[in-house]
């Protein structure tokens, strides 16, 4: 048994393969994991014996693989590759001589592989190191997920006639202050038979029939209309609404908007409209006239996933938005990684620069929260602080958050 950051957990019943070229660095990791407490290591000089362990079937099954860079026969990379091509499921951890820039873009090689990496350690490797990223491990679940079901266009907007569709609403908490002052939603089917479900099931079928609008607008009529509700029970909130850029480029939306707060008697400073990075960045005039329009009649407007589209800083600094929302790649792990944390300080400072608000999206664990605390971001949401709700649960959870602060 040992700690690993706190968490306790046995990896006695744990098979390690250590695939490592140089003979000490390979029997020094086997020692560092058997103080760490395991007790089977298969231990391989390179590339192809590695590769041979994943895929023999008379090998006890692998639980984690720690890989170096400089491997003989087929290098590491190649080897993370080879795993990713075969769909190998083996959490690993990286070693290598390399500086820590290439180490963190190994993470990113990775990621695109499909292997899950639980980290990367450039040498020295010592056993707190390697402590540390097992930490990141979990069991496989006993149970696999069930399979997202699909559905044809047809059968989504049945749903939609229907009125299956519903916003669920996720907090967006000021970190300065610890006050809930927004909610972004989010949209769900209610589905009779398949129970909960979010746009994995059903956003292809709209998006490949151009229809996204359909569902943009059963969105922004009950968030409204949600908006109402929570104003009527003495809880005014600001509510944000993922917005498609043909939806806005449709010559009634304009129109459609006015009439639709004036129907739910709510102003626009309560409304705002998410809209991806890719698609705000543009020198249409007539799309820009529209988003100019939006602001000058008091609605919010907020640059999504940034960070994650080809940023064009002086088109950037001409879009009127008020939020810049600084994509969760930047903010999962940005605690630990020092490339991470460079590039969401970076995003930060944008946003201080042009006045605007920031908010960080994905907030997933207490050490991402406590992180931002001192970085100068205005808002944070994700599932450490709540995860998407219906607006029915919402006043219980806020009583519950306000107990805090």
């Amino acid at each position: 048994m040992k700690h690993f950051t706190g968490v306790m957990m046995d990896i006695a019943h744990l098979h390690f393969l250590v695939a490592e070229g140089d003979q000490s660095q390979r029997r020094a990791l086997a020692e560092m994991l058997g103080s760490l407490g395991a007790s089977r290591i298969t231990e391989v000089p390179d590339g192809l014996a590695a590769l041979r362990c994943f895929q023999d079937s008379f090998t006890p099954h692998l639980d984690v693989a720690i890989i170096d860079l400089d491997l003989t026969g087929m290098d590491g990379l190649e080897l993370l590759r080879t795993l990713g091509n075969e769909k190998v499921r083996v959490p690993v951890i990286v070693t290598g001589s390399q500086g820590r820039d290439v180490m963190f873009s190994i993470e990113t090689l990775a990621a695109a592989f499909g292997v899950e990496l639980l980290g990367t350690i450039a040498r020295p490797v010592t056993e707190q190191k390697l402590e540390a990223l097992l930490a990141n491990y979990s069991a496989p679940q006993a149970h696999p997920r069930r399979a997202v079901p699909s559905f044809t266009f047809a059968e989504v907007g049945v749903g939609l006639q229907q009125r299956q569709f519903e916003p669920f609403y996720q907090p967006k908490i000021e970190l300065e202050t610890g006050q809930v002052k927004g909610l972004e939603t989010f949209a769900r089917w209610r589905h009779p038979e398949h129970g909960i479900l979010g746009p994995a099931s059903f956003i292809d079928a709209l998006e490949q029939n151009n229809r996204v609008d359909f569902l943009d607008w059963t969105m922004i009529e009950l968030s409204v209309q949600g908006c109402r509700v929570l104003q009527d029970k003495g809880i005014p909130m600001s509510i944000s609404i993922n917005l498609a850029p043909e939806t806005l480029a449709h010559p009634s939306f304009m129109q459609q908007i006015k009439a639709c707060v004036e129907r739910h008697r709510v102003l626009p400073d309560y409304i705002t409209f998410e809209m991806p990075e890719s698609s705000v960045l543009t020198q249409d005039p007539g799309f820009l006239e529209r988003l100019v329009r939006l602001r000058m009649l008091g609605y919010g407007l907020a640059i999504d996933d940034y960070g994650t589209g080809r940023s064009n800083l002086q088109l950037l600094a001409r879009i009127p938005f008020s939020e810049l929302k600084i994509d969760r790649s930047f903010v999962d792990g940005a605690s630990r990684k020092r490339p991470l944390s460079t590039v969401l300080s970076t995003c930060l400072g944008l946003a201080r620069s042009l006045d605007r608000q920031s908010v960080a999206v994905g907030v997933e664990t207490k050490a991402d929260w406590d992180f931002l605390q001192g970085m100068g971001c205005t808002y944070a949401q994700g599932y450490h602080i709540a995860a998407p709700m219906d607006i029915n649960a919402f006043p219980g959870w806020l009583a519950d958050w306000r107990q805090f602060f």
